[in-house]
């Protein structure tokens, strides 16, 4: 059963910080045997994914479980509690062919189904960390490649300095934007230098499997250095573009979810704290494993994308 929330709450008033906090500490004793109740139907739709190598390790942290990364997350075509994605997104049956249109700010606009963007780089396995704005954080190995290598087949033009991106929707299968509370079909951007970063992956598969759909099958992106709610899943459009692009929470809440969105621990959320994140799945009830946030998540590598902005005003 799909419990919805009355329209109008935003991403940040569905998990207060001591509730999700407290049902972390008890899945984190027994959310496996508790996930699991669903998983068998998720990885039926699932099938091996081969990655050429293991080509980035975010610092060799300890891989948060399958059934906790698959059980618990943020998609709110299917469902805004945080179980519910695992619950009610198996069931939704994917096109049988699915094409993703590149168009906008480009010499060679594309219309490219899966298998034919698959091709255009051997696959890697990278095992990213990722922190929620919601301060809980978990280390995930996906398997994809560089998102440039899809970008440079359209030749970006001179004008192009954003890119759009937009979620499939399915309004038969999925939320109302009614019930959600937020607009359908979701929507977020990148400025063109951080989506031609090496760091910013398309992802097809995650576990060494395709994606499930609670995790965005057939297609994301992963943004390692930013929120969570940035990686965009289940894309079928990506657009180049000359200004800035409207992002699905900063059209819900514009004072707490900013185009840019890196994170931050100096920069506080309006109603808490940044500064720690809880790694789902480790330490005990009585003891979670609490980390000191790092800016940019722990990837340096991204901090010449932002020289000389205000990473405060610029959230």
């Amino acid at each position: 059963m799909i419990i919805r929330k009355p329209a109008g709450l935003r991403y940040s008033d569905v998990t207060p910080q001591d509730v999700y906090l407290n049902r972390r500490r008890f899945l984190g004793a027994g959310a496996a045997a508790v996930a699991s109740l669903a998983v068998p139907s998720a990885r039926a739709a699932a099938t091996p994914l081969n990655a050429a190598k293991t080509a980035y390790n975010a610092g060799g942290e300890k891989i948060t479980s399958k059934s906790i990364v698959e059980g618990y997350n943020n998609f709110y075509e299917f469902g805004t509690g945080k179980e519910e994605p695992m619950q009610n997104a198996p069931k939704w049956k994917l096109p049988a062919e699915w094409t993703i249109k590149i168009d906008g700010e480009v010499a060679k606009p594309k219309s490219l189904n899966l298998d034919a963007v698959m091709k255009l780089a051997p696959l890697e396995e990278r095992i990213y960390r990722h922190r929620c704005v919601e301060r809980w954080s978990i280390v995930v190995p996906w398997i994809g490649f560089s998102l440039s290598a899809l970008l440079k087949q359209v030749e970006p033009t001179g004008k192009a300095k954003f890119v759009a991106f937009e979620s499939y929707y399915d309004p038969k299968a999925m939320l109302s934007s009614r019930s959600a509370g937020i607009k359908f079909p979701y929507v977020e951007g990148l400025r063109l230098d951080e989506a031609m970063h090496p760091l910013t992956l398309l992802t097809f598969g995650a576990y060494g499997e395709t994606l499930v759909n609670q995790s965005g099958a057939p297609i994301r992106i992963v943004v390692p250095w930013k929120y969570g709610f940035k990686s965009i899943k289940s894309i079928d459009r990506i657009s180049l573009v000359e200004k800035e692009p409207p992002t699905t929470w900063n059209i819900s809440a514009s004072n707490e979810y900013g185009f840019y969105s890196n994170v931050n621990p100096n920069r506080d959320h309006p109603r808490w704290s940044q500064k720690q994140e809880q790694r789902l799945g480790e330490g005990s009830v009585l003891s979670p494993k609490v980390l000191n946030t790092q800016l940019f998540n722990g990837y340096p590598e991204v901090a010449s994308l932002y020289t000389g902005m205000d990473l405060i005003k610029n959230y």
